[in-house]
């Protein structure tokens, strides 16, 4: 529900936005305001999305310019994704593969 109301928002200022009724700076405002909540990444999830997308370790990593050994660490649950890595997979798991490439 938060989502669609997001959308309902961000939609509006748009068309206002283009009226001229709302400047740029406003409409930018408001979109970083409606942004998804990303959440944490289970070890199962990541394995999840990846095959998914049927990538291996190396291809992942090489999308997210990180080291294969880190996506293994994801993996084995012997790390986090964290910042950068966390808001790819989530734009990966929400909008597909073609979002990043």
């Amino acid at each position: 529900m938060r989502e669609s109301i997001a959308k309902s928002i961000t939609s509006t200022v748009k068309d206002l936005n283009k009226s001229g009724l709302v400047d740029d700076i406003t409409m930018k405002n408001i979109e970083n305001l409606c942004l998804p909540e990303i959440h944490e990444y289970s070890p199962e999830k990541i394995v999840s999305i990846r095959k998914k997308f049927r990538l291996s370790q190396a291809a992942l990593a090489s999308i997210f310019n990180i080291s294969p050994s880190t996506v293994q660490k994801w993996e084995q649950g012997n790390k986090k994704p964290t910042g950068a890595s966390k808001k790819l997979l989530d734009i990966m798991e929400r909008k597909g593969l073609e979002a990043l490439i």
